[in-house]
This record gives C-alpha cells, sequence and structure tokens, in this order.
C-alpha cells in the first residue's frame, strides 16, 4: 500500500466510495466521474502503479480481475456486452497511478 495513493487508501477503507464488490485481492466501486450508465473501477488491493508493474507474480492477481469482469457486468444489468478499459501511463490517459480496469456499459455508451 502507498499512503499517497488514492486508491490504496479506498482499498483500505480510509477514503469512502460507492463500493459494489469487494473480496481479498480485489475492489470494485462505481467511478465518481461516470462516462457511461454503468462505469466500475475495478482495483486491485495491493499497490501496482500501472500495467507495466505486472510481474509473473501477479498473474493469479490479474486472472481473477478479468474472470470477475463478466460476473459485474452481468450483475449490473449489461447482458449485450460491455466494454473494458485500461489506461497505462501519463500519455495512456492514465490519472490515478494505481492499476484500474474501467468497466463500462449501458445504453449511452458511444462506439468509438
Amino acid at each position: 500500500m502507498s499512503d499517497d495513493c488514492l486508491f490504496c487508501n479506498i482499498a483500505a477503507g480510509d477514503i469512502p466510495a460507492d463500493k459494489v464488490y469487494e473480496d481479498e485481492q480485489v475492489v470494485v466501486f462505481n467511478d465518481i466521474n461516470p462516462k457511461a450508465r454503468v462505469h466500475l473501477l475495478v482495483i486491485p488491493r495491493i499497490h501496482l502503479a500501472s500495467l507495466e508493474d505486472l510481474k509473473p507474480e501477479h498473474d493469479e492477481l490479474t486472472a481473477h480481475m478479468m474472470r470477475l469482469l463478466p460476473k459485474l457486468a452481468r450483475e449490473q444489468g449489461l447482458e449485450k456486452g460491455f466494454r473494458t478499459v485500461i489506461n497505462t501511463g501519463k500519455g495512456g490517459g492514465q490519472v490515478v497511478f494505481h492499476l484500474h480496469i474501467h468497466l463500462l456499459g449501458g445504453p449511452d455508451l458511444r462506439i468509438f
């Protein structure tokens, strides 16, 4: 955990968030600036700044996060599909430097 990381503090419960799921590996909460009807953020409890910090020892965690996405989408009523986005690095649009997956969906989701 990084004390100055927003998402680490959310995962620790030190900063409130509208959580929809949590387990021993991840926390999932509604984005405070949603881009679609459903806009969740899936974050690992451990601090990893971005995809570039993943190592082989994180394979189980990343698999868990990927397998969790369809379950979360179904629970949010996204039967027709959903989008996932991982911004990596400043040039890739990452603003909070803690690995996170955006899960987006709903009728207002635009194709790009």
